[in-house]
């Protein structure tokens, strides 16, 4: 999406000002209705309906964005038609099983850590022991190949530990570099599998299993570490980088045709077998795919072919990883599909798993910003990929209920250029319309008004952090005196605590030193307060650049809190530079918990009654 594209500010005034329907500044967020701390916080990927600017919903609204995805099509459960498995983070394989082959949407979230393995870097599903259903390898930190054994079935696959490191025929662990993403085939039909493992010199060496040793693992025997000469190279010059590769027979000539994606190359590089089944050859240039229509991304693809619409022929889908031509252009747009028909191959999509994705590290705020009563919601990014000079704060307006909430993006806020902004809504007037903060990277908070759903800017620095950068407000009433104050994250991991001395009409806001000494994270502070305990009194959650979610415990009283550390009381994603936000967008009574991700999508958690 282009900046040009979206200049609205401005809702559709509402002439009759509703009273806002947040919870009052006096009030906690409680973890439930009840109070209990058995209920607990449940990860909802389509919990809540959002569609595009042009109307168009939304599969997996709250997957939680793509910057770097490494996709893979197995039919893991044997029912005929292509499943997804994908890799965004380290050790974590989301499934999505394709449960109606055809239609518009037919993958449904499955696992956001298929089977419970830590799967390192990469991952490949295959064949190893010919015995017709998927083993799986994955990397074993760092940099060699850890071997995970089906003993279940084709269609009911039971994953189990074999070893730890795949070793050659002399018992050395073979080493593949985490950066190059290898894979296994059957080059040339000799029914032994090969193991091919690119360099960052741009050659690739070939495994080929020898054998099976006495704990049913194969062994394989270094043939070359220059398979057939090749050697990749960028377009134009002699640079090499990281890599990954997959096979097809793409021409249907009956042998496996090679293709590449390298951190130098924009592409896709096809290398074609000139050989046969029996004698593969590859002596042409690489060139790059598809014909007349190569992909151009930022480089390091991540290729996948697949007969996706399940029309007789392969299409290609790949992940755009980010390589050496400015990977911040594909933070948001990163998953491409191409479909082959009759004249080649034309582009369908750049994000096959349509979802909420702003680009990299996004932070939500909540509020009723047209005065309608209803929930509406704001996510900010680090940077706009469409852009490239500023952060962007995407607009999101509830089009259905407070009780139902439908959200459809409405377009950016016009704000100066700025990086790392971060937005947060809330009521600082009284006159039924969430005004708006807005922290930035150089650590001040601006604050705009909301005149009938337009924002005014009232001050650009209602206050600012006394050390540190990348502010990040969020407003409650934590001195428990009947207006809201200002508690804003920072760069170095402190939580800074500014005081209302105003009112609800005319807020004014002084700092209190010290207020959260000894209450940090290592770098990154994102704040949330919520009623944990449903003891009346609000506690802490902070996100962070390394230690992903913290929880602290208000220990103390409503109108003299004190946060002691304590465990998250529910389990949701732990990845660096999450940026949590409790609210409720359903008008239950019940706060969902949205996580702003590294990614620059949303995770959603609701309550388990």
């Amino acid at each position: 999406m282009k900046r040009g594209e979206f200049p609205v500010i401005r809702f559709v005034p509402i002439v009759v000002l509703l009273a806002i329907l947040t919870a009052s500044c006096t009030s906690t967020t409680k973890l439930s209705k009840s109070g209990s701390e058995s209920n607990t916080y449940s990860r909802d990927v389509a919990g809540l309906k959002v569609s595009d600017q042009q109307g168009n919903q939304l599969d997996h609204p709250f997957l939680g964005g793509l910057n770097t995805p490494r996709p893979q099509f197995v039919d893991i459960d044997n029912d005929g038609d292509p499943d997804l498995f994908v890799q965004e983070h380290t050790d974590e394989l989301m499934f999505f099983e394709n449960v109606d082959p055809g239609s518009e949407s037919p993958l449904v979230f499955r696992a956001e850590q298929y089977a419970g393995i830590d799967i390192g870097e990469w991952f490949r599903f295959v064949d190893m022991d010919q015995d017709g259903d998927f083993d799986l390898l994955t990397e074993q930190p760092f940099s060699y190949i850890s071997y995970y054994k089906n003993i279940g079935s084709a269609s009911r696959p039971n994953f189990v530990l074999a070893a730890d490191s795949l070793k050659d025929a002399t018992g050395t662990p073979i080493f593949s570099d985490r950066q190059n993403i290898p894979n296994v085939t059957d080059i040339d039909c000799d029914g032994l599998p090969d193991l091919f493992i690119g360099s960052l010199d741009g050659t690739v060496s070939r495994y080929e299993a020898v054998g099976i040793d006495a704990n049913d693992i194969p062994q394989f025997s270094l043939l070359t570490n220059r398979f057939e000469d090749i050697e990749i190279v960028k377009q134009f010059g002699t640079l090499h980088g990281a890599n990954t590769m997959t096979f097809m027979d793409i021409d249907g000539d009956g042998d496996e045709d090679i293709f590449w994606g390298d951190f130098f190359e924009p592409s896709i590089l096809l290398l074609e077998n000139q050989g046969t089944c029996i004698n593969p050859v590859f002596q042409g240039e690489p060139q790059p795919f598809p014909p007349g229509n190569p992909v151009q991304s930022s480089g390091y693809n991540a290729p996948a072919l697949v007969d996706w619409n399940m029309d007789g022929d392969a299409d290609l889908l790949l992940g755009v990883l980010g390589g050496a031509y400015n990977a911040n252009r594909t933070t948001a747009e990163n998953f491409y599909y191409y479909e082959q028909n009759p004249n080649g191959f034309s582009l369908q999509t750049q994000q096959f798993l349509s979802q909420i994705d702003v680009g990299d590290e996004s932070i939500p705020a909540v509020g009723d910003i047209d005065g309608d009563g209803d929930m509406d919601m704001l996510l900010a990014n680090k940077i706009d990929p469409s852009d490239l000079k500023s952060s962007f704060v995407y607009i999101f307006e509830n089009i259905g209920s407070k009780e139902q909430p439908d959200f459809q993006v409405q377009g950016t806020l016009t704000l100066p250029n700025g990086y790392h902004y971060a937005p947060e809504l809330a009521d600082l007037n009284d006159d039924g319309f969430d005004d708006l903060l807005l922290g930035n990277w150089k650590g001040d908070i601006a604050y705009y008004l909301n005149k009938n759903g337009a924002f005014n800017l009232e001050t650009e620095k209602i206050v600012e952090l006394p050390r540190g950068s990348n502010a990040v407000p969020r407003t409650i009433d934590l001195d428990n005196d009947g207006d809201l104050d200002i508690i804003s994250g920072s760069s170095g991991g402190d939580i800074h605590f500014f005081r209302n001395i105003g009112n609800t009409k005319q807020p004014s806001f002084e700092y209190v030193d010290g207020f959260f000494d000894g209450i940090e994270s290592k770098h990154r502070s994102t704040p949330t307060f919520f009623d944990a305990d449903g003891d009346g009194d609000y506690d802490l959650l902070t996100g962070s650049k390394i230690e992903g979610l913290l929880y602290f415990e208000n220990v103390g009283l409503p109108d003299n809190p004190a946060f002691q550390k304590a465990e998250v009381p529910f389990k949701t994603a732990t990845a660096p530079l999450s940026a949590p936000l409790f609210k409720d967008i359903d008008s239950d009574e019940i706060p969902e918990l949205l996580i702003g991700t590294r990614s620059g999508g949303l995770l959603l958690y609701r309550i388990n009654d």
